[in-house]
């Protein structure tokens, strides 16, 4: 068995509209990164310097050394740029949610109370502000307990939310299990979403890197605080229009004191908030008010999926999607399953992968376990629930003594002709259309035909995946 984890589908071709707060069109929230202090130091018991983030070009660690050029830009973040932003979100009344790392929250005891007095929700951003790609799972899980500690002790209430930032491939799953009201380690969606995490149900409110202050510092990037306002005032623009037409969406904003903390950076995000709050239906929240809003509004659903059932349960669920062909069900359960898989879309394609690479006997015998249309199983009361349910959706089993002679007389030429029943897809048609494609069908080739009721097969499983699968 092989299964595929990583989510390809997400909400889909139809996400949901958040209904956020007062019929609000769009979200924006904004995310300040207070790193100033956790970063990689040799004061802090680090083997090098910081290198990342900084307005220092091609910067790289010093190994064993302090860096005083970068260490002075990381405490500009702290000193200046954190005023100069909580001037700027106080002054317009904006929320904030703060991504604290723990050990620069505890060398920051002004900020945090600042943090605090303006009612800013202070997530964790980890324990410091390094790497976690190679680390190994137990010490990360061990330095998640102790940021929650730290950021407990220093703040006065545990974290509500987590963004590590520098991951590992663990990071999600960790943080998951650790008991947050959301988690932030991910980028895929404009909307928040639910993932299960053992017994428990937690709440994944996406992040960004792109409508994001770090491309001041990274290629490609803004270079001047209007590219960063144009940007930014684009993306609110388009969420906007979305929201307008019933899918309202949410829009980060990420920001870190040392970078759009500068006057020349600042002054683009200014533009920004004023542009945004000069428009009707726009929320503010912090992310805590995102989480809250969508566990009431969209609270989670559990669902037997198909990528994680078990081959019994897998083939009690689908091994009559294809009329009494349960080999089909039987090869898709070894394919390379995962999410995508758990809609009906999804496995429906899975299924027809068996069945279009079987060969022509078995295609052939997947047609011929089709019933007769309003033929001798029918009125015996033999067919499956399936094919019974659908063949009087058609109005098949309420046909006069003409038509059913009709359909006889057809299902016996059809058969005699091709060497297989007549197969349609009912709930595509009227008790006249069908008579209608029986009539023009029955002159085709055998190829031809061969090729159209396998077509039909495929639509029939279509339609009863829909019937139990989303």
């Amino acid at each position: 068995m092989q299964r595929y984890p990583r989510n390809m589908i997400g909400y889909g071709a139809n996400p949901p509209d958040a209904a956020w707060p007062g019929g609000a069109k769009i979200a924006v929230s904004l995310v300040l990164n207070y790193e100033e202090g956790g970063e990689n130091n040799i004061l802090h018991g680090d083997a090098a310097s910081e290198a990342f983030l900084s307005d220092i070009p091609g910067a790289a660690p010093w190994p064993g050394q302090r860096h005083w050029n970068m260490e002075s830009i990381y405490e500009y973040g702290a000193r200046a740029g954190f005023w100069r932003l909580h001037r700027l979100f106080t002054s317009m009344d904006i929320p904030v949610t703060i991504y604290g790392v723990a050990t620069a929250l505890a060398r920051s005891p002004e900020q945090v109370a600042a943090m605090k007095s303006a009612d800013w929700e202070i997530a964790s951003h980890g324990l410091k502000w390094v790497e976690h790609r190679d680390m190994p799972e137990e010490e990360e899980r061990r330095q998640i307990a102790e940021a929650v500690r730290l950021h407990t002790e220093v703040v006065g209430a545990r974290p509500t939310g987590w963004y590590t930032g520098r991951c590992s491939v663990n990071t999600v799953r960790l943080t998951a299990e650790a008991g947050f009201d959301w988690i932030s380690d991910t980028y895929d969606d404009d909307l928040p979403y639910w993932i299960e995490a053992g017994d428990r149900d937690q709440l994944v409110i996406p992040y960004t890197l792109e409508a994001n202050d770090m491309r001041f510092a990274t290629a490609p990037g803004y270079i001047e605080g209007e590219q960063f306002f144009t940007y930014l005032k684009d993306a609110f623009d388009e969420l906007c229009r979305e929201g307008a037409e019933g899918r309202a969406k949410m829009m980060s904003v990420g920001l870190h004191c040392r970078l759009i903390g500068r006057p020349g950076k600042i002054a683009g995000l200014r533009r920004f908030l004023e542009y945004a709050k000069g428009h009707e239906g726009v929320w503010f929240p912090r992310r805590i008010d995102i989480a809250r809003h969508w566990a009431e509004a969209h609270p989670p659903e559990r669902r037997a999926r198909p990528s994680r059932m078990a081959k019994d349960e897998f083939m009690k669920a689908y091994g009559g999607i294809f009329e009494h062909s349960a080999w089909i069900a039987e090869r898709a359960f070894d394919l390379e399953l995962g999410p995508a898989h758990d809609t009906a879309l999804g496995l429906h394609n899975a299924l027809c992968r068996m069945f279009r690479s079987a060969s022509e006997a078995e295609r052939l015998g997947v047609l011929t376990a089709h019933p007769d249309l309003a033929g001798k199983l029918a009125q015996a009361k033999r067919l499956t629930a399936e094919s019974t349910s659908e063949q009087a959706g058609a109005g098949l089993n309420a046909l006069t003594d003409d038509e059913r002679e009709t359909f006889t007389r057809l299902n016996t030429e059809y058969v005699a002709k091709h060497g297989f029943p007549f197969i349609i897809a009912v709930r595509d048609h009227t008790k006249a259309s069908i008579l209608e494609a029986f009539h023009r069908r029955i002159g085709n080739d055998r190829a031809t035909e061969f090729a159209e009721a396998s077509r039909q097969v495929e639509r029939i499983a279509e339609f009863r995946l829909k019937d139990i699968l989303p």
